[in-house]
């Protein structure tokens, strides 16, 4: 499916995108010429996954702005960022504390993204260097009408934070928490043991549980 321009998502998101195929193209529009994080080839890499296989979703802020971090997945840098975002060390800190599972060398989340689970920006892009910059470009009428539909979909939302909260209302099944970042880790994010709440919902639901494993 195209979305607009080279950018392309998996066709099962097509009946998804069409209603809000206008304000997609108004936004990238906005957009042409910016030096954008992530780059826009990788503006959509989210929608990637087959909508039918997924069962959660981990909703982020917004991309790094940290020049060659932001690749299309929340919270997720490619394998040749050598300086592991810190809210990302803290989420393999309690990973590693909720299942055991072994803290990886990298900080690269696409195996998650191939076992049912969406990484998804509340906002889809930002400046590069500059946190928080496409905040009011359009981006939460989009991300809205997604979590809006996945919520009808009965995947479980992984809310961590104020502004990924703002979709609580769309989702019955859903784990919420404190933001990772290190400003507020501690104040209930690490002993939380998401990733173990999710499987107990899936599991709960008469669906299997995900393999959190990197």
């Amino acid at each position: 499916m195209k979305v607009h321009a080279s950018l392309l998502v998996h066709s099962s998101w097509t009946e998804i995108f069409a209603p809000i195929q206008g304000e997609i193209d108004t936004v990238l529009t906005r957009l042409q010429g910016v030096n954008t994080a992530p780059a826009h080839e990788m503006i959509f890499r989210a929608f990637e996954s087959d909508l039918e296989s997924l069962k959660c979703v981990l909703v982020g802020q917004d991309p790094y702005p940290t020049p060659g971090n932001a690749m299309g997945l929340a919270f997720s840098v490619s394998t040749s960022v050598q300086k592991i975002p810190a809210s990302l060390k803290n989420i393999f800190i309690e990973l590693n504390s909720d299942l055991g599972i072994p803290i990886p060398k990298n900080g690269d989340l696409s195996p998650w993204s191939e076992k049912g689970v969406l990484l998804l920006n509340r906002i889809l892009t930002t400046e590069v260097g500059e946190s928080g910059s496409h905040t009011h470009i359009g981006w939460k009428k989009i991300t809205d009408h997604v979590a809006a539909e996945l919520g009808k979909r009965n995947l479980v939302a992984i809310l961590w934070g104020k502004q990924a909260q703002e979709v609580a209302p769309f989702f019955r099944l859903k784990v919420e928490g404190v933001h990772p970042s290190p400003l507020s880790a501690y104040k209930g994010f690490f002993g939380s043991r998401p990733f173990s709440r999710v499987n107990e919902i899936l599991i709960a639901e008469g669906k299997s549980p995900i393999d959190w494993s990197l």
